[in-house]
């Protein structure tokens, strides 16, 4: 074989060169646990876990005996132990990474882990397993197709309403988290933002002995959010928005003449209709030329 050049060398890791692992854990069912993460919390020389305690009862559940160092790796730490996994990695280590249900970095620390050691090419691999996400969106009864994955919403009434401004138009399934608490508001105000018949599902404690899917109209869900106490873990997902017919243009040139009354020039006026209404920029800005002549 011909020798590696350079390039090759360079991208080939040091044979001491350990692993980072992020690992799916179970969202309430330990029978849900993989093979692959079994054997890693006996072998990992590291194991940071958003929280330790709630680590060793799953591996106790699995009947998993752990060797290596366990860290706490919460959001308010995880940037105060990047440096020290980092280097737990460089000098050979297996360091596994596990949030307390479903998968590292999805809403949980494990994304600045993660950039930084693929900024330096050091391994990083995968076990899958469990999310709330998908397990959610197959639950839901919606067209999910296609999705996108939202998080949690912001907690400000405010600043939680524009969010779902951003929704109104989205034709994907929206996914996302949210506190038992802040619930109702969500719902409240999603049916004040995109509407009483948009549809939905709540999926609380999902796998685990009380899961409970809620499916049904924003209004609906709304209205049995406010009826009683929301407990436990709770994913929502949003149906996605359906196609709706753009308006003629001419029925539009009223809201631009509003817009260029107030001060707005003709073109940002006819911009922003234009995006709103979902018509083309130049066709109502001939009709608003034309009815201003």
């Amino acid at each position: 074989m011909p020798p590696a050049d350079a390039s090759d060398r360079e991208e080939t890791p040091a044979a001491d060169t350990g692993v980072l692992v992020l690992a799916a854990t179970p969202l309430g069912d330990p029978r849900d646990a993989s093979p692959r993460l079994r054997e890693l919390i006996g072998t990992a020389d590291v194991i940071a876990a958003e929280d330790t305690r709630r680590f060793r009862t799953l591996a106790t559940s699995l009947g998993a005996t752990w060797t290596g160092r366990i860290v706490s790796h919460y959001d308010a730490v995880e940037a105060e132990r990047l440096p020290g996994l980092l280097a737990a990695v460089r000098e050979g280590a297996t360091v596994l990474v596990v949030s307390d249900a479903g998968m590292p970095a999805v809403s949980d620390p494990g994304f600045r882990l993660v950039a930084a050691a693929a900024a330096e090419e050091l391994p990083v691999t995968c076990v899958p397993g469990p999310s709330a996400v998908t397990t959610a969106l197959v639950l839901s009864g919606l067209p999910c197709e296609r999705f996108c994955f939202d998080g949690f919403p912001p907690r400000r009434p405010g600043e939680r309403r524009r969010w779902l401004e951003t929704l109104r138009e989205e034709r994907r399934a929206a996914v996302f988290f949210e506190s038992p608490r802040r619930t109702a508001d969500t719902l409240a105000d999603a049916v004040a933002v995109l509407g009483t018949d948009r549809r939905a599902a709540v999926c609380r404690e999902l796998t685990k002995t009380h899961e409970q899917v809620v499916r049904g109209t924003l209004a609906e869900l709304a209205g049995w959010a406010a009826d009683g106490d929301v407990l436990g873990e709770v994913t929502i997902v949003l149906a996605g928005a359906e196609e709706r017919a753009a308006p003629p243009v001419e029925s539009l040139v009223g809201a631009v003449r509003e817009r260029t009354d107030d001060g707005e020039r003709l073109k940002d006026a006819v911009a922003a209709v234009a995006e709103a209404a979902g018509v083309p920029k130049r066709e109502l800005y001939n009709a608003s030329v034309a009815a201003r002549d």
